[in-house]
């Protein structure tokens, strides 16, 4: 084995530990609350048929991303979301968005840091527009509430889910 292929014996940080702890505490959102928001801007809810959809999902998992996802989210794994909140953030005000709804598995580690890590970002710039929200209990919580969550997720998988205790 080269030198440069051995294992270093430094100790291992978790990777949240390169960026400051979030000053914001994160503010929740209930599945109910979210699913709502998405019938509506489907054309699926009962008022404001076509609503615009002016929030966005963002699933934060990388190693643990499997089961599937709620419908419609895009995934940016938390390991780089720090460094590039500028970007993420120019690019969501750009499209409109009002309602920044963060996700992992339970939303405790996270979903909450990210949602605290954008709190902190818009009130640097000042914008009162935007809320940067977790969502309560994560995809897990999603994925085991029912039938009616379940048919708004994509690529979802039953077997992923019955061995995540």
């Amino acid at each position: 084995m080269a030198p440069t292929d051995e294992p270093k014996n430094e100790p291992q940080f978790p990777w949240h530990a390169a960026y400051p702890a979030p000053k914001s505490e994160a503010v929740t959102i209930s599945r109910e609350e979210v699913l709502q928001m998405m019938k509506r801007s489907s054309g699926k809810g009962q008022d404001e048929q076509g609503a615009k959809m002016d929030f966005v999902l963002v699933d934060l998992r990388r190693n643990d991303f499997e089961g599937g996802t709620i419908r419609g989210s895009i995934n940016l794994p938390a390991q780089s979301l720090h460094p590039t909140l500028p970007t993420v953030y120019s690019m969501f005000k750009s499209a409109g968005v009002r309602q920044v709804i963060w996700y992992c598995g339970s939303s405790r580690g996270r979903g909450s840091r990210a949602a605290g890590w954008l709190a902190d970002y818009l009130q640097t710039v000042g914008d009162t527009t935007m809320k940067s929200l977790a969502l309560l209990e994560g995809v897990r919580g999603w994925a085991s509430a029912g039938e009616q969550y379940v048919e708004w997720m994509d690529e979802y998988d039953e077997a992923a889910w019955s061995k995540s205790g």
